[in-house]
């Protein structure tokens, strides 16, 4: 009779995806997804620990060894409504949260082997229950009369949306673009993050009941305070985000051809300028690119660049095992042929008679001695300058808050970095009945902490329209 395979003689099972060479001509989606039976394979591969690490690694807390167990049973659709029983958004944190360093980076099993491969499960469920029509909607309790004004539908935003309309309370959410997602929609490339899954996150939320109000900008149509005192919202919530691009601040940077990436990456994906001219927005296509950052902003801008039919190479200050970026989406750059200057810092851009850019002068590093951040801090070397030709150059080295909001209302708390003050453990803001969560809060970060933070304060909300005490066991780490 055989034996059962042992869960430690089994490899982590690795996703099929697009080849190299056919991806570079295209945007679709380079991952393909796991098919039903690697899916059950690599849930095999869990432990199913009484003490799982792995929730307490995870900024919104998911049963994983639950809904792991379920697909190991063949239950992918009661999987996926495990999952969402603690996150509205599975099918985009299955393939855009760093998983690495959260879940997966907690797993028992990564102890000897590489650990299980969470992200990737969760995304499967999300995407079964998606393809099979199957998404069921929760009962929903009785309305309670209160009402709450989402600012911002990005992740923070809608997962307040989602988790306060299972609460009975009436959601509006105010997205000053022309569709909800925030930088799920405009920031992430459609080969990394197709737009049909965020689409169908938010459709799911609408079917719930949460009502989306589309180009209308709170600190111009409507202050914080008319929200309250002219709109008879009870409570409101800040997620507006990090949407305010930083630059180098080098000469030449007014050139014509030098974009952040905000702008680069939103006329690509929100206006669809990669399908021109079937959309109306002419793509940003250059022969020489040169990307400045090694965040995974960085990446998506490169591998944006090189689908549009450019040379492109990213220009980051520091080594390779410094980047940001998420190890896969540096991976997936070299495969497509994205060269990589590393050790090397712009000092300034250079154009043309016509204020076009021709060129970038660079200098070369070496690194030093640890920096505040711990790493080790990068040191111009002397006659080491040297140009690069270019036409193009976008600047990916991080945003800022935007600064409406906490502008038009003066009593709104904020850090000297222009970061809203909101309590760690509950969200709260200087302002009572105002909440606040996401990139507002802790500058550019990620989904999934954008999406804790909202968990945060919609328990904190929840609370305050019942007129109980706020809860105090969020994570003390989300906010600044």
């Amino acid at each position: 009779m055989a034996q059962p395979v042992s869960k430690k003689n089994i490899p982590r099972q690795e996703m099929p995806e697009q080849a190299p060479e056919d991806r570079v001509s295209n945007f679709d989606e380079v991952p393909y997804g796991y098919t039903e039976e690697l899916a059950m394979l690599e849930a095999m591969r869990c432990l199913l620990c009484k003490n799982p690490k792995c929730i307490a690694a995870c900024p919104v807390n998911i049963n994983i060894p639950g809904f792991v167990q379920l697909i190991q049973q063949g239950k992918f659709l009661e999987a996926a409504r495990k999952i969402k029983e603690d996150n509205a958004l599975p099918a985009v944190c299955g393939r855009v949260c760093p998983q690495e360093d959260q879940c997966e980076g907690a797993c028992v099993v990564g102890i000897k082997q590489e650990p299980v491969s969470i992200g990737r499960l969760e995304r499967f469920a999300a995407d079964y229950e998606r393809h099979m029509g199957t998404v069921t909607l929760p009962a929903l309790p009785p309305q309670t009369g209160k009402r709450v004004a989402v600012v911002g539908a990005g992740p923070a935003g809608l997962t307040v949306a989602g988790d306060l309309i299972l609460k009975g309370h009436e959601v509006t959410v105010f997205e000053a673009l022309q569709e909800p997602g925030g930088v799920l929609m405009y920031g992430i490339p459609e080969f990394r993050l197709p737009k049909e899954i965020v689409r169908a996150e938010v459709d799911y939320l609408k079917k719930l009941g949460v009502e989306f109000v589309m180009d209308y900008v709170v600190g111009r149509n409507a202050t914080i305070r008319e929200l309250f005192e002219e709109e008879d919202y009870h409570a409101v919530f800040v997620g507006t985000g990090a949407g305010l691009p930083s630059f180098m601040e080098m000469p030449g940077e007014n050139l014509i051809g030098v974009y952040s990436a905000n702008e680069y990456l939103t006329r690509a994906n929100l206006m669809k300028a990669y399908l021109f001219p079937e959309y109306d927005t002419p793509p940003i296509s250059r022969r020489r690119v040169a990307v400045i950052g090694g965040g995974n902003v960085a990446m998506d801008a490169a591998r944006t660049a090189l689908r549009l039919g450019g040379e492109v190479t990213i220009v980051y200050r520091r080594a390779r095992e410094q980047m940001p970026a998420r190890a896969e989406e540096v991976h997936h750059a070299e495969q497509e042929g994205v060269q990589f200057k590393l050790l090397t810092n712009p000092t300034r851009v250079i154009g043309d008679e016509r204020h076009r850019v021709i060129g970038m002068e660079c200098v070369r590093m070496e690194l030093g001695e640890p920096d505040e951040s711990g790493r080790r801090r990068p040191v111009v070397m002397e006659g080491s300058e040297f140009m690069m030709e270019v036409d193009t150059v976008i600047v990916a080295i991080g945003n800022k808050p935007n600064p409406l909001v906490p502008r038009t209302t003066p009593e709104l708390q904020t850090t000297k970095w222009g970061t809203v003050v909101a309590d760690a453990k509950t969200m709260a803001t200087s302002i009572p009945g105002v909440f606040a969560g996401g990139d507002i809060v802790s500058g550019a970060a990620t989904v999934i902490l954008a999406m804790g933070q909202g968990r945060i304060a919609a328990r904190s909300i929840d609370a305050y329209l019942r007129g109980e005490p706020l809860p105090v066991d969020g994570d003390e780490a989300a906010a600044s």
